[in-house]
């Protein structure tokens, strides 16, 4: 009975504490929002669902406090504290809150971000499974030491010098050509690596639909790889190879052969994503395979984009099921098909048996088998 009543007092107790500094609302009780709170080694109270509830789920309506230069600094200020060995609660909840965390600044094509929040969920799977906070990015790599990945300032900056992201959404710019070497050469900064993670997008024709062309869109499949410091700087590139158009029917079922050229797509659009943490040799096989192809033809049916962009990801373990279907004089991988199937959920990591390893996000909200 002492144990019981030692008990309540301490949840009363903890209540009281956390109406008076206003870390919870009556309302909140009233209702019974879950509210998760966790206490760090400088004793400090964080209100990890709190700010998970206001995040949007899709980023047609960003929320007041990712508009706000203020609540961008409140929200960057809490994922610093949960660097700290208490900073995360190890629970679904927590792993849920990342997961948000990593599609909204996906969709913001702050892809380092994201996939830093990705790893905080895979450092909470490991947690739970009792693995140690170095975690194998697949079975031909070294350790990735996550504490290399922790959130910093310099990230303050990256998200506090793009407002206009956040305060009216992201648009689309075309992409313009970019050499092979130039590549190559954004990764060979002089710094040493604390990890590489590729992502793989895919822009359908029709969002959610496997139509291979919409009147002269047909889609396209492109890259983004990025390669951590142990600094704390990153560099991260987004690109996909193109038709070099001759003529109006260059890249066409008319003419499907023609020169090709890589473009830099960092403002792309997409409508799915995989991602994933890679070793340094599958980065550099990934890199190789780029100047593979700065050299050779397009072909709309042999070697397009999506052949490109599959063979990537193919590398870094990464297998779409169905990627293929026809069209009017010719036959191939596709955006449309490979969409789909990610959509559908038709892909796999290669080096796991679960899925826990792939970040995977769609903007399109209810996918159809057709």
């Amino acid at each position: 009975m002492a144990t019981n009543s030692n008990s309540r007092f301490a949840k009363f107790f903890l209540v009281g504490i956390l109406l008076f500094s206003r870390q919870i609302s009556f309302g909140q009780l009233l209702t019974g929002n879950e509210v998760h709170v966790f206490v760090s080694d400088s004793s400090k109270l964080f209100r990890q669902d709190v700010i998970a509830a206001e995040l949007p789920r899709n980023d047609e309506s960003l929320t007041p406090m990712l508009k706000t230069l203020k609540g961008r600094k409140t929200l960057m200020s809490f994922l610093k504290k949960t660097n700290t060995p208490n900073g995360i609660q190890y629970n679904k909840s927590s792993a849920r809150f990342y997961y948000k965390l990593a599609t909204t600044f996906a969709r913001l094509r702050m892809y380092p971000l994201a996939m830093k929040c990705f790893l905080k969920t895979m450092q909470i799977s490991s947690s739970r499974h009792g693995k140690h906070e170095r975690l194998m990015a697949e079975p031909d790599s070294v350790q990735l030491d996550t504490s290399m990945l922790a959130f910093n300032g310099r990230d303050d900056s990256v998200v506090n010098s793009r407002p206009n992201v956040f305060e009216n959404g992201v648009g689309d710019s075309v992409s313009k050509p970019i050499a092979t070497n130039r590549i190559v050469e954004t990764f060979k900064d002089g710094k040493k690596a604390a990890g590489y993670a590729i992502l793989v997008h895919v822009k359908q024709p029709v969002p959610g639909k496997r139509k291979i062309f919409s009147g002269t869109n047909v889609g396209h499949t492109f890259i983004t790889l990025i390669k951590y410091n142990t600094d704390s700087s990153y560099v991260s590139l987004s690109f996909g190879f193109y038709p070099r158009k001759q003529n109006l029917l260059s890249g066409t079922p008319l003419e499907p052969s023609t020169p090709s050229v890589f473009k830099n797509d960092s403002e792309h659009q997409w409508d799915e994503v995989l991602g994933k943490f890679i070793s340094r040799r599958r980065f550099e096989k990934i890199l190789a395979l780029s100047d593979k192809y700065s050299v050779m033809q397009y072909h709309l049916s042999k070697n397009n984009c999506t052949d490109f962009g599959i063979s990537a990801a193919k590398i870094a373990g990464i297998e779409i099921l169905e990627t293929s279907g026809s069209w009017p004089l010719g036959s191939g991988n596709n955006p449309a098909v490979a969409g789909q199937s990610i959509l559908q959920g038709k892909y796999k990591d290669a080096d796991q048996d679960a899925l826990n390893g792939l970040f995977v996000e769609s903007t399109i909200a209810a996918p159809e088998n057709h």
